[in-house]
């Protein structure tokens, strides 16, 4: 019996990646709290959110996946507002971060949980361009206020890692924990029409 994987997030962007990976899927976002715990590292922020989101929804394969944005020790997770993103960029500005996705996936009783950490240099960034990459409507549903895919992409000096982590999903640890959860990927049909 084939199993049905579920993706257990309402991200545009992760629904995109897996599609890339060739598995069907289905899509239940969880209504979950994603606050930070008191002095919870981010490490374990992105295990602990990305393992509730998998447990929260009902399916044979589960996949759950939180992104944040860290510079200095400090957690950027998605703005609340533009004036917020325009803050986060300031800060971003010229220097290195780290993106950190937790990857869980449940099959049955059992979870698997995986960190992965990116770091992604930012140019110098002034007042002007500030505001033009925040007039194009990117940052507000983007941990740390950019989307590397989109015109967020030109702030980006270098990226050392994972590519698609810093996009919100890293599809070769996520490929490798379907692949122990019982998806087989090698057996997808790449040649049907959608």
């Amino acid at each position: 019996m084939d199993k049905q994987l579920v993706l257990a997030s309402g991200s545009p962007r992760r629904k995109e990646l897996l599609s890339l990976l060739g598995v069907d899927f289905a899509i239940l976002a969880p209504a979950i709290d994603e606050s930070q715990h008191s002095g919870e590292d981010p490490d374990e922020y992105v295990r602990r959110v990305s393992s509730e989101k998998a447990s929260a929804v009902k399916g044979s394969v589960i996949l759950g996946a939180d992104t944040c944005v860290v510079l200095e020790g400090a957690i950027y997770g998605k703005p609340v507002d533009l004036k917020n993103a325009g803050e986060m960029l300031r800060k971003l500005s010229g220097k290195v971060h780290q993106v950190i996705t937790g990857v869980a996936v449940r099959s049955g009783e059992q979870l698997m949980v995986t960190v992965v950490h990116t770091d992604v240099e930012f140019i110098s960034l002034n007042q002007r361009l500030i505001d033009w990459y925040l007039a194009s409507g990117e940052s507000l549903d983007k941990a740390g206020g950019y989307a590397l895919q989109g015109a967020g992409g030109s702030l980006v000096k270098a990226i050392k890692g994972s590519h698609s982590n810093v996009i919100g999903l890293p599809l070769v640890e996520t490929a490798s924990l379907l692949y122990q959860a019982g998806i087989n990927l090698m057996s997808v049909d790449r040649n049907r029409s959608s």
